[in-house]
């Protein structure tokens, strides 16, 4: 299946705003994502199955044998040296090993969380490595592997509604992302920043692991907050066709857009105007610059 579908039917599905059968694939981690790595992947959608039902779930890719550069390896564009935080914000604590993060990570993310509940969302192992690779794959087309994400899917299931005889997306699908909404709200950026910044090469480490023995996670990361800050911001609600058992963007320009940015559509207007202005503080303070929020001209109607 394909990351770019936009809800599973069945054949007696039901109309006006009714649920559309139940969802197999795969939810959001939004908030979770703002607060693990610094950003925010809207909510993650996955219609690509990871594994057969029954089968053990396969680990997150394992560590190469060195995670040390190469001398050759190119500097990087975003270096990590270059964020702005504030000096009363860093800290000198030691970093565990890599395989011995899980704990200490998930005790910094619940306190950057602002009070919220982020224990009920966290995939607590491997968390570094999850994260990683999930904001690696956001900018390219072809979907997630569920067990990659670093926090559970959201409730309840797909819905559509008939508008003027038109398949669209359902308004009471946003408020699945709820609990991860108070998690983007309750973010502070520079603590974000901050600590990931602190964190770094434990992101580094995993995303050498993850197959770039020459790569910078923060120059990935800084292409995928570019990538969702580019996606439409539409201002009515989005039509829909089905696709053989499932539902995807009526429109071949929304279809065709980033994992990233169509997960950024399947959120909503209002939150995804959240996530983008928390992403825009959080580029500012990694890279220095700030960008400029997209004008109301460059807002698409229908997407």
């Amino acid at each position: 299946m394909n990351e770019s579908r936009a809800g599973k039917s069945k054949p007696d599905t039901r109309r006006q705003g009714v649920i559309v059968g139940k969802q197999t694939s795969t939810g959001s981690w939004i908030g979770a994502v703002v607060v693990v790595v610094s950003i925010v992947a809207a909510g993650i959608y996955l219609a690509r199955k990871a594994m057969h039902a029954g089968a053990p779930p396969p680990s997150v890719p394992a560590a190469s044998a060195s995670a040390a550069p190469s001398p050759a390896a190119p500097a990087a564009l975003h270096p990590i040296e270059q964020a702005q935080i504030a000096p009363a914000t860093a800290s000198t604590s030691a970093l565990p090993a890599l395989d011995d993060s899980d704990a200490s990570v998930a005790a910094a993310l619940a306190t950057l969380a602002g009070g919220n509940d982020l224990t009920s969302l966290l995939v607590r192992q491997q968390v570094i490595a999850r994260i990683v690779a999930t904001i690696d794959a956001l900018p390219r087309h072809d979907g997630l592997a569920v067990f990659t994400l670093p926090a559970r899917v959201p409730k309840g299931a797909f819905v559509i509604d008939e508008t003027a005889g038109s398949t669209v997306l359902g308004e009471r699908n946003y408020a699945r992302y709820a609990p991860y909404m108070q998690i983007v709200d309750a973010a502070d950026p520079q603590a974000l920043v901050a600590w990931y910044v602190h964190a770094y090469p434990l992101f580094q480490q995993a995303y050498r692991q993850l197959g770039y023995p020459k790569g910078y996670f923060n120059d990935r990361l800084i292409v995928v907050i570019d990538d969702l800050l580019a996606a439409p911001e539409p201002t009515q609600p989005l039509p829909l066709m089905r696709s053989k058992a499932f539902y995807i963007y009526a429109d071949p320009a929304l279809e065709a857009r980033s994992t990233g940015q169509k997960l950024l559509l399947r959120v909503g207007p209002a939150n995804a105007a959240k996530i983008k202005a928390k992403l825009r503080a959080i580029r500012a303070a990694l890279t220095g610059r700030v960008l400029p929020a997209v004008p109301a001209s460059a807002k698409t109607a229908s997407g």
